[in-house]
């Protein structure tokens, strides 16, 4: 409930960095892990939170873009896999910030408080660039590697 009140009175331009009532207040639960992007709308407004999305919606195309130039069917399925777990990350949580799913604990990665997911996620963007630096490699068919 608080969180939609936070994403609410944000407004257009929102209320500027560190005069958020709700999360400056308290009144956000765990707003530096789970309800970060409710803080974020409240504190720079739909300005801000369109510009967040907007660059996570470039990183997951640029991620899906290199998975269809790789070459490797391995390639191609870890890229598109790490990317979908990244989008399903981000949607589960904004979901979760706008009352539309079950408050589950997942964070926002890049711009939540938590190291676990933050390495996850930068494993998995190790492998997109690996991806990306092997694009041309191709396995021969039939033989596995041992």
């Amino acid at each position: 409930m608080q969180s939609k009140i936070a994403m609410g009175s944000g407004g257009f331009l929102g209320k500027g960095f560190g005069l958020g009532s709700q999360s400056q207040l308290e009144f956000l639960p765990e707003k530096q892990t789970d309800f970060i992007f409710a803080a974020l709308a409240e504190e720079f407004g739909f300005v801000g939170s369109f510009s967040v999305l907007l660059i996570y919606a470039a990183i997951i195309v640029i991620a899906l873009r290199i998975a269809t130039l790789s070459h490797s069917h391995f390639g191609r399925m870890a890229a598109a896999g790490v990317t979908a777990t990244f989008a399903v990350y981000i949607l589960i949580n904004g979901a979760m910030v706008m009352g539309l799913a079950p408050v589950v604990g997942v964070p926002m990665p890049l711009l939540s408080y938590g190291g676990t997911v933050l390495l996850t996620v930068m494993v998995g963007f190790g492998l997109i660039q690996a991806v990306r630096v092997h694009r041309y490699l191709e396995l021969p068919k039939g033989r596995g590697l041992f």
